[in-house]
């Protein structure tokens, strides 16, 4: 069946032949190919499109990642010179530690020079003093010999009544407390006068029982006015006896006893008259301790003291001492040998100085003060 085609203007219908057929054809073919090419165009339009935005989105992925490279970039650049900043910081602390540390150092070289110059002024200082110190030592060991020297001709030629008193005072104190070693010997002050030293008696048991106070004298003739200088001290002092030991007895007496109401006896005499005071103060407080309120001390003292008891007692004490008197004299004898040898060998310090003195002067043609035996004060003056 032939197939009819209608047009679509003036509707009239034909059949179509092979030329419309190849017109139609090739129309068809070209309108195919047309729609090929529109699609092809429109396919390749498309694809540059996609391959454009695909250029573009990798070109803003790419900017971007430059962008975000950049960004990071920076962030390593900034904390490279964050680095470098803080390692440059560092490196400046240090050099300000290594300055501070070096002025340091410096100031302490200069410190220790200082102080090493100082030890060294001191020492030197030192030696200047020690020499001058002994120098002045030397001066002082001849002025000392020289006033030793002095002191000893002196006494040799007429003694000193002041510094035998004085030994005679030690020598009684030394003797007090040798002989008594339970008591206390004590000096009186010096502002008191008329009085040396005062004997605190104590018994077995440690008890005060009484004080015994005592008068050094040594001189050739006995002051009449000692007893009453005693007394008053003996009452201003709270003692109980008074005792004089002197070298010079009264006249009326040839030995020790009592005479207004203070003993008086030699040095020699001394240590047996304070062993029997001592028994009867011990004595007079032991009573009055038993017998409190029913006895007068001083009664009991009297009656102790002219009982035949205590001159029984006495008798046997002065042969005792008379021994010790001896043997005091004999060391009396040996001292003043001893002091006539040193005598004798100070003479011949003394002239070999003068010897040493004119050789020393015929050389140097100068004065030299080399005199033991003057001051060099005086001789300056």
């Amino acid at each position: 069946m032939a197939t009819e085609i209608k047009c679509p203007n003036c509707g009239h219908e034909f059949e179509p032949t092979d030329l419309i057929r190849d017109e139609i054809q090739k129309e068809v073919n070209s309108k195919a190919e047309e729609w090929k090419k529109k699609k092809e165009k429109e396919l390749e339009e498309s694809l540059r499109k996609n391959i454009s935005s695909d250029f573009e989105t990798k070109l803003r992925f790419a900017e971007q990642t430059n962008k975000d490279n950049e960004e990071k970039l920076k962030l390593a650049r900034q904390k490279e010179t964050d680095f470098l900043r803080k390692e440059q910081e560092l490196k400046n602390k240090e050099a300000e530690i290594e300055l501070t540390v070096q002025k340091q150092l410096q100031r302490d070289r200069e410190k220790l020079t200082e102080d090493i110059r100082k030890i060294e002024e001191q020492k030197t200082a030192n030696k200047e003093t020690e020499y001058q110190l002994k120098i002045k030592e030397l001066e002082k060991q001849r002025d000392d010999q020289k006033k030793l020297a002095d002191e000893m001709k002196r006494k040799a030629e007429q003694g000193s009544m002041q510094t035998q008193g004085e030994v005679q005072e030690l020598l009684l104190e030394e003797m007090l407390r040798a002989a008594f070693p339970f008591d206390l010997v004590t000096e009186v002050g010096k502002g008191v006068r008329g009085a040396d030293c005062i004997q605190t008696v104590r018994n077995a048991f440690g008890q005060e029982c009484g004080r015994i106070i005592f008068e050094s004298k040594r001189t050739k003739d006995f002051g009449n006015d000692w007893i009453d200088k005693l007394k008053a001290d003996m009452r201003s002092q709270g003692a109980d006896v008074a005792v004089i030991v002197t070298q010079a007895l009264p006249r009326d007496m040839s030995s020790f006893g009592e005479k207004e109401g203070v003993w008086i006896c030699s040095f020699a005499e001394a240590k047996a008259v304070v062993a029997m005071l001592r028994d009867a103060v011990i004595k007079i407080f032991n009573a009055a301790k038993s017998q409190d309120n029913k006895g007068d001390k001083m009664h009991l003292l009297y009656d102790y003291l002219t009982s035949r008891e205590f001159a029984e007692q006495w008798q046997a004490i002065r042969e005792g001492f008379m021994s010790m008197k001896l043997s005091i004299q004999r060391e009396r004898d040996a001292m003043e040998k001893l002091w006539k040898a040193r005598e004798k060998q100070l003479e011949k310090v003394l002239l070999s100085a003068a010897h040493v003195r004119g050789s020393i002067e015929g050389i140097s043609g100068t004065d030299v003060d080399l005199n033991l035996l003057e001051d060099s004060t005086d001789a300056d003056e």
